[in-house]
């Protein structure tokens, strides 16, 4: 069935970019959630756009949303919706946002996507298959240390005050530090192109996506504590190319 959870995925992308592109660049309207993060009538437009389709195609399925919350999820596979993880970033205009779609089955990623839809990248990935940029394989790249390493996060405003300590220790080591990026790094991480993601604050609508891309070109994703990325995770998220980069990692920031 997987073959077929792909393809309607890409639907779901197809659908969110529609739904999407018409704002980018132009007036919408935005207000501040209670988290004090923006939400835009977009992000709103490309969930529903999505929800739409699950509700015909998958209507045993379970759907949890960033903006319209959870339908069904203890159902044995539940669809995971963010329809622009990045808003800060598609609010001034930077197409480094991202639509992410993943299927839990028993909790666990089981396939993921991040769409871009302004600049066309597509980023797929699924238990068991190679990982895929626009349909060509993509792998990540060796790093043997961190302080080889390429890192990123979005920014420090996610981390808390004892997190943020815990960071600092491997960005002081790190090779370089880049900052912002949300769901693009991961696709970066993938395609080659970044070595190591450390974030904190991050919501299972944030992350689930990007788990199979990530292990099906080669890399880890693991949280913290160095334990698999599941639906009971706490948000605490470690992607790294290279698994010789992990031990460490886990190391310094506990």
């Amino acid at each position: 069935m997987i073959e077929s959870d792909l393809l309607l995925a890409a639907r779901l992308a197809d659908a969110a970019g529609a739904a999407i592109r018409p704002f980018f660049r132009k007036p919408f309207a935005m207000e501040a959630k209670a988290d004090l993060s923006p939400v835009t009538e977009a992000d709103r437009a490309a969930e529903a756009a999505m929800r739409t389709i699950l509700a015909t195609e998958r209507p045993d399925d379970g759907v949890i949303g960033e903006e319209y919350g959870p339908d069904r999820p203890d159902a044995e596979r539940v669809w995971v919706l963010d329809p622009i993880d990045g808003t800060r970033s598609f609010v001034a205009g930077r197409p480094i946002f991202g639509t992410l779609v993943a299927l839990l089955n028993q909790t666990k990623p089981v396939l993921g996507m991040i769409d871009q839809p302004i600049t066309g990248e597509r980023w797929m990935g699924a238990v068991g298959r190679p990982s895929v940029l626009n349909g060509a394989p993509i792998r990540t790249r060796p790093c043997d240390g961190i302080a080889q390493a390429h890192l990123a996060t979005t920014g420090p405003g996610y981390f808390t005050p004892q997190s943020w300590i815990a960071f600092e220790r491997i960005r002081a080591t790190a090779r370089d530090t880049l900052w912002g990026g949300d769901c693009y790094n991961y696709g970066l991480l993938a395609a080659g192109h970044l070595d190591l993601v450390i974030e904190d604050g991050l919501k299972l609508y944030d992350f689930a996506a990007l788990v199979p891309i990530v292990e099906g070109a080669g890399g880890v994703m693991l949280d913290w504590a160095g334990q698999p990325l599941d639906m009971q995770s706490d948000g605490r998220v470690i992607a790294a190319g290279d698994a010789r980069l992990i031990d460490t990692t886990v190391a310094a920031l506990a």
